[in-house]
């Protein structure tokens, strides 16, 4: 088994990369140029890499945006073999529009232990701490999921707080969720800042809901197990949906009717993921560009000790191999 424990610094720094890339281009109104950006910077910094590595998954083909290619090889071509599920920038939008929340993530395994679910369409996912695993599932209606979590958490429904992306298709789960009593939060992107969060003690947020895209499913589920929480996920079916989507799904190895948990979307106990903050946020601050360079906030979260690190880097442009480019 491979120990990612000597890995998990360098895997920050491909983070810390994507985040630079994309925050040189924050509210210039180009979602496109953010995401290339990222995928540039965040591509040079693991071509250094001595790892034989592959990115078998990465947010945005489903958009048409610039991404890694599937099954993308990276790294040197020797060393620990890995795999990588990437979001080079959860949040385009946002960092397109100068908004909060927006970070670059990822998660990396032994090769063979994470789950794949194709950026195609949206999956439907909850995401919760420790106090609430194997007690809920999505067979639940959504006012027995959040009664039960708050049960679990010893709270009020009137003092309790759920996350979700705002989006039009989770409208009737909102009115719900107001008739509920609850507090709520909701987000222009970046669901899996708020998965984490759901984990976080005293981060205020206890409950993640909603439906999102694949990759991002699989890296959330990655800290939400590190952290010792639940992440559930199902396919989310839609009635705008293309109606060849369910069977293209089930030729990717999905099942369509299963409900996955994050024991199976990141298997094993050699986990780590990675974020760094583009632009600031509840859970990470964003870049700072300073004279010849640049200041990072990233977290680090890994299995099988659990450890959840943060920290924050000056980079120094002049002379840097990647980032030389920008003095």
């Amino acid at each position: 088994m491979v120990s990612l424990r000597t890995l998990a610094p360098s895997l920050t720094r491909i983070t810390i990369a994507a985040a630079v890339g994309a925050a040189l281009h924050i509210g210039q109104g180009n979602p496109e140029i953010v995401d290339q950006r990222a995928v540039d910077f965040s591509r040079a910094v693991l071509a250094q890499m001595e790892i034989d590595g592959e990115v078998i998954s990465c947010e945005g083909p489903k958009d048409n945006a610039p991404a890694f290619s599937r099954k993308e090889k990276v790294g040197i071509g020797h060393g620990p073999k890995v795999e990588f599920v990437m979001d080079p920038v959860d949040g385009t939008t946002a960092t397109s529009k100068g908004r909060k929340d927006a970070i670059s993530a990822l998660t990396c395994a032994p090769k063979g232990c994470l789950q794949v679910l194709p950026d195609d369409g949206y999956y439907f996912k909850m995401a919760t701490d420790y106090h609430s695993k194997d007690k809920i599932s999505l067979a639940m209606s959504i006012e027995e999921i959040v009664q039960t979590v708050a049960e679990q958490k010893k709270m009020q429904l009137e003092n309790f707080t759920v996350i979700m992306l705002e989006r039009d298709r989770h409208r009737e789960i909102l009115g719900r969720l107001r008739k509920l009593g609850v507090r709520i939060i909701l987000i222009p992107d970046g669901d899996i800042a708020a998965s984490v969060a759901t984990c976080i003690p005293n981060s205020g947020v206890d409950l993640l809901l909603g439906a999102g895209a694949g990759p991002e499913a699989t890296i959330g589920a990655t800290a939400v197990k590190c952290l010792g929480g639940t992440m559930l996920v199902n396919v989310w079916k839609d009635k705008k949906d293309d109606a060849k989507r369910l069977g293209r799904l089930e030729a990717e190895g999905v099942d369509v009717e299963k409900t996955y948990s994050e024991r199976e979307l990141a298997k094993g106990n050699e986990l780590v993921f990675a974020a760094s903050g583009v632009t600031k946020g509840e859970l990470l601050d964003g870049v700072r560009f300073i004279s010849n360079g640049a200041i990072v906030s990233s977290l680090c979260v890994r299995l099988p000790s659990g450890t959840f690190e943060k920290s924050e880097t000056m980079l120094q442009f002049k002379g840097h191999p990647v980032y030389k480019r920008l003095t």
